[in-house]
């Protein structure tokens, strides 16, 4: 039977304005923490690792983190004016500062990362509109190329799960981690090509619940950990002292901001494309004037810089469920989550090779969802094949070599380690020389090889006039029976003598040549 659609409660002119029970909203919203739960703990378990924080500093600092992403999600989703991109996108703390912030923190602590933040965030809200003005330098061969890299480039973090997350665990990579991965992974398939409507738009979240019972029956979950923390627990402001300014640490952030800018936009364009959706500047400069918003007041509350969550994309490409009430209901949770460690533990409990089994579904749909568009690109006597054949293989550098850019400064790490940024400034770059500095009537394109060849056609005359068993080979044309048919100018009549009687006018055939 099929699902019934879900009726709005007011006429919704985009497919992101659907409106779900509040039932549905609350589990497909649930979904997407999930999803992105391991990705938005990283960073402040790293930084606090890094930093010698306690572990109830460490836990403070995911608490924090769950709690200003989703205040950040809901600022993304509803909107004020001139805030946010109302599309369903999920907002967390930012991978792409790490190396960065870590920099900062080694000399000035963890202080001067906050001050560094709220400084460089403010810069970037101020230039977000200037930034986003570059929409139009982003078509379909930039923004698949973008989106196919944000796929590929987190291929490796399921993979990670996959193998049980900690790399310096015993049981890393083996056999029994990943059989779970593949049990879960199996689950997500069965349960979309064979669940009702409704089981199949839930299937990663029924994956991960009936992955992780799985887990505790082969003994490979641990809840044991949940009891312990306080149950309730607000974030209290600049818990570890006021921010410190210094003024290398926020030309540092800065940069990270210009990356952070990339990455979102990258995702506002990626999920505008899932949705259906018309993404402009305006739009994406709420978008990003909602993120250094976000990321500005994140300090305050022991946290850092903001951006949208490239792999839960993928789960609104996988679920069809395009609403952003849906996302700003996972927002909701998130700030549960933030003020109740207790349910933050239970979630953080969920096994990582479960997590790796979701993750290669939902980041190959990214990925695919990349092909997808770029598939709509237009290649015959341009040179988009290879705008995307470069920026694709420079921006995964750094993924399948991660140790190429060691040698270089630290601002080029920051910026081009990032295999979403590399893809994006080299399509980008390629884009404007090929497509808009230099006119299509000036290239040497149809003498490239990576050009496609233009379309061919015949006319429908010159089929008519063939006949079965016909070829052409070295210039001639030959019928079946292995004689040369002669080729006249168009127009020509060619009249084929009756070899029985001789006569000219005993004509079988008229053949008009092709030209």
């Amino acid at each position: 039977m099929a699902r019934k659609q879900a009726t709005p409660t007011t006429a919704a002119r985009r497919p992101e304005d659907e409106r779900l029970g509040i039932g549905p909203t609350f589990a497909y919203g649930l979904q997407h923490v999930l999803t992105m739960y391991g990705g938005i703990i990283a960073p402040p378990l790293v930084m606090g690792q890094a930093g010698g924080l306690s572990q109830g500093e460490i836990g403070m600092l995911v608490a924090c983190a769950l709690f200003i992403g989703g205040l950040a999600t809901i600022l993304q989703t509803i909107g004020l004016p001139f805030f946010g991109s109302r599309l369903p996108l999920v907002q967390g703390v930012s991978f792409s500062g790490i190396a960065t912030m870590l920099a900062i923190q080694s000399s000035g602590g963890i202080t001067a990362v906050f001050g560094a933040v709220i400084v460089a965030s403010l810069i970037g809200l101020i230039v977000a509109p200037a930034f986003a003005m570059i929409v139009r330098f982003f078509p379909p061969v930039v923004t698949g190329a973008v989106i196919t890299s944000i796929g590929l480039s987190l291929l490796p973090v399921a993979a990670g799960w996959a193998m049980g997350g900690d790399a310096k665990a015993a049981d890393y990579g083996s056999v029994p981690n990943l059989g779970l991965a593949a049990a879960t992974l199996l689950l997500v398939i069965l349960l979309t090509k064979f669940g009702t409507p409704a089981i199949a738009r839930l299937s990663i979240l029924a994956s991960l619940l009936i992955g992780t019972l799985l887990a505790v029956a082969v003994g490979a979950a641990d809840f044991s950990s949940v009891g312990d923390g306080p149950i309730f627990a607000p974030p209290t402001p600049f818990a570890f002292g006021m921010p410190t300014f210094d003024i290398a640490a926020i030309i540092s952030m800065v940069i990270v901001i210009l990356v952070t800018f990339t990455e979102t936009t990258a995702d506002i364009l990626a999920v505008g494309e899932v949705v259906g959706s018309k993404v402009d500047s305006k739009r994406i400069a709420a978008g990003l004037r909602a993120d250094m918003l976000s990321s500005a007041v994140s300090p305050v509350f022991n946290s850092f810089t903001q951006s949208a969550f490239a792999q839960n994309v993928g789960l609104v490409a996988i679920t069809g469920v395009k609403s952003r009430f849906v996302v700003a209901a996972g927002g909701v949770i998130l700030v549960v989550l933030g003020v109740l460690p207790v349910l933050g533990r239970v979630v953080a409990a969920i096994p990582s090779p479960v997590l790796g089994g979701v993750g290669i579904v939902l980041f190959g749909t990214v990925a695919a969802s990349g092909i997808s568009t770029l598939s709509k690109v237009d290649y015959r006597n341009n040179l988009n094949l290879i705008i995307v054949a470069v920026s694709l293989g420079f921006g995964l550098l750094p993924l399948v070599q991660p140790a190429i850019y060691d040698g270089f400064p630290d601002w080029f790490t920051v910026i081009f380690h990032s295999a979403i940024s590399s893809t994006t400034i080299m399509a980008i770059l390629l884009n404007i020389v090929f497509n808009h500095l230099v006119r299509r009537s000036n290239t040497r394109g149809d003498r490239s090889v990576f050009v496609a060849a233009a379309g061919r056609s015949v006319p429908e005359d010159v089929v008519g006039a063939l006949e079965d068993g016909d070829y052409f080979v070295g210039g001639k044309l030959i019928d079946a029976g292995g004689t040369e048919v002669p080729i006249v100018p168009t127009g020509t009549i060619a009249v084929q003598t009756d070899p029985a009687s001789g006569d000219e006018g005993g004509v079988q055939e008229d053949r008009r040549a092709a030209t």
